[in-house]
């Protein structure tokens, strides 16, 4: 049962990624992909067996899984940050990589924690878990 509702934990987080991606991206292909976290929230939303509670949690711990991956490009930074090697000379400009990294793993915890901590109360009240 519990692997079933990690299962629709999973889904959601990886709609919510979808949505964050979509917006994230939205000035290139980000609007190409937004299509995709819509359909497939309409197809877990009919599906019955989808927990709201995963639904909620796992968007939320997706949403912060692309600002992550922001955080993660941008290591580097804040600043120029020049590379070179022997056939070519490159500097970009990049973001300071501490705010995306801290709201997005306060997303991806936050939701995960919540999701836990329901997922253990409603074992405790089915009287699955001992207190």
């Amino acid at each position: 049962m519990i692997l079933r509702r990690s299962g629709w934990f999973v889904a959601w987080l990886f709609v919510g990624a979808g949505y964050a991606f979509g917006v994230l991206a939205a000035a290139s292909i980000g609007l190409l992909v937004l299509p995709v976290p819509v359909v497939a929230t309409i197809v877990l939303l009919k599906h019955h067996s989808s927990s709201h509670a995963a639904a909620g949690f796992g968007i939320a711990s997706g949403l912060g899984l692309p600002l992550l991956y922001v955080a993660y490009l941008n290591r580097s930074g804040p600043g120029t940050i020049c590379t070179s090697t022997s056939t070519m000379h490159r500097c970009d400009q990049e973001l300071n990589p501490w705010p995306w990294l801290v709201v997005g793993a306060l997303l991806v915890l936050a939701g995960a924690a919540a999701f836990v901590i329901r997922e253990r109360r409603e074992r405790i009240q089915e009287g699955l878990v001992a207190r």
